[in-house]
């Protein structure tokens, strides 16, 4: 049900909405640092498929191609989980807007919705911290 209310509350409204917002900052810009890193990895494994047609290939490309498959999949499963982050945030930035103006009690939404989303966040992040172990695993003289 929705009431009057004077613009000042609707502008504390606003500003209890739009603080999420700068999270959506960071996350985006770790978002943007993995999309970088998918398409060094794509770009990487079309050259090394373009190198290995031409000639013979050796144990050493597979291994690379092998390691190559592995972080692509790592860093796509952190793709998904950042935008899936992003689109939970929006999600509590919208409910705590329309909480100030509906009398329902949204408290356990909103706190469902951001506790979900840093859940996805932090699951992003340990599949980033897996990928770049990976992509450092022949500098460290591991596979």
């Amino acid at each position: 049900m929705l009431t009057e209310l004077p613009v000042t509350t609707i502008a504390h409204a606003i500003q209890l909405a739009v603080a999420p917002v700068f999270l959506l900052t960071g996350v985006a810009s770790i978002l943007s640092v993995l999309t970088n890193r998918l398409g060094r990895i794509i770009d990487r494994s079309r050259f090394l498929h373009s190198t290995s047609a031409a000639a013979e290939v050796d144990q050493s490309v597979q291994v690379e191609l092998k390691s190559l498959k592995q972080r692509a999949r790592l860093i796509h499963m952190a793709i998904g989980l950042c935008t899936t982050c992003l689109l939970l945030i929006c999600s509590v930035v919208a409910v705590m807007f329309l909480g100030s103006f509906v009398t329902l009690n949204i408290a356990v939404v909103i706190a469902t919705l951001f506790v979900a989303a840093m859940i996805c966040l932090i699951a992003a992040l340990l599949n980033f911290i897996c990928e770049i172990y990976l992509a450092t695993a022949h500098v460290r003289g591991s596979p």
